[in-house]
């Protein structure tokens, strides 16, 4: 497969820039990188990689996406975190285009194998309505509540690939993110997941001296968060495999966000003070992977324990509020 060309939708985003590293390093020659972004805008941008912008909501643009084709990666997505799903329903469903599209024109390029970027938004809000949540199977996505807007959006693109699997033979593989993170993503602008978000408010506080940062919720709402590396490892893996209903993809170490906050403030040597925003977007009460179905399938899960994976994701966000803001600001 060194010389096919592998389609990455969404490569200048947090996990397209990630995958597209991998797969470089794993040697493929012939990688085609598409994002809607202007190229420095990119969080990643790789030489010997053909880097295109384009509308892929456009089918002519996926028609050219998946020419020459033999895998296709779709992580293509208008997304964020809970605060910009919530305020953004109609831009988060108009993303339907984008795997329509690129399925239909996967199919008509002969592509090998298409995999969908889905999510944990999909499942049942029922199920999600204590912090002392049952992980979550994927058997839990129906009968259907999701996330309204991006949740129903990633639902429908899910059966999408299903019936084009079963209907026009397109090998098609489905994996459900929970809150990935770490380096190389959005952590300012509105746009960044609680993790990049903590850090960045412990990093300022720790800049200007005061300690005491915004939290959306009590928090006491759970979550898991899977790091990057994880994530890469197990788009790859699910992709190869004969796994053909959507899978959890995420980590089972549950946390609540105010554990998330002391975690942070320990890495970065401070005592934070919370300042609870009872009236900001918080998602839903509990969520967590549970990781039966792909430790059986897979014989792996993730594993990259929380504390690992915040220390590196601080760490890098660090260096970008410095270059950005200085040291020492008085914001």
């Amino acid at each position: 497969m060194a010389n096919d060309v592998i389609v990455v939708a969404g490569g200048g985003g947090f996990i397209g820039g990630h995958l597209v590293a991998k797969l470089l390093e794993q040697g493929h020659k012939n990688i085609r990188s598409i994002d809607i972004k202007p190229f420095d805008e990119w969080y990643q941008v790789f030489d010997g990689v053909e880097n295109v912008q384009a509308d892929l909501k456009l089918k002519d643009a996926c028609e050219a996406a998946c020419k020459d084709a033999s895998r296709v990666y779709n992580l293509a997505a208008d997304m964020g975190g809970m605060g910009f799903i919530e305020n953004n329903k109609a831009l988060c469903m108009l993303s339907v285009l984008i795997n329509t599209h690129l399925l239909q024109a996967a199919h008509e390029a002969g592509v090998d194998r298409f995999f969908y970027a889905s999510s944990a938004c999909v499942y049942n809000a029922d199920k999600q309505k204590s912090e002392d949540v049952v992980p979550l199977k994927e058997e839990d996505a129906y009968p259907a509540m999701p996330e309204d807007g991006y949740g129903w959006e990633k639902l429908f693109s899910e059966r999408m690939c299903r019936h084009f699997r079963e209907d026009f033979g397109l090998t098609t593989r489905v994996a459900r993110f929970h809150n990935v993170y770490g380096p190389h993503g959005t952590w300012d602008g509105g746009r960044e997941k609680a993790p990049a978000a903590i850090c960045r408010k412990v990093i300022n506080a720790k800049e200007t001296g005061n300690h005491t940062i915004e939290v959306w919720g009590d928090g006491h709402q759970t979550r898991s968060f899977m790091y990057i590396d994880d994530c890469i490892e197990g788009i790859l893996k699910i992709t190869e495999s004969d796994i053909t209903e959507p899978i959890n993809l995420g980590s089972d170490e549950l946390t609540t966000i105010n554990g998330l906050v002391d975690m942070v403030g320990e890495i970065a040597g401070i005592e934070v003070q919370r300042d609870h925003n009872l009236n900001a977007p918080k998602g839903v009460n509990g969520r967590n992977s549970d990781n039966t179905l792909i430790t059986k399938l897979l014989g792996w899960a993730p594993g990259i324990p929380l504390r690992e994976g915040m220390a590196k994701t601080y760490e890098w966000i660090y260096g970008e509020y410095l270059a950005k803001h200085g040291a020492a600001t008085t914001k």
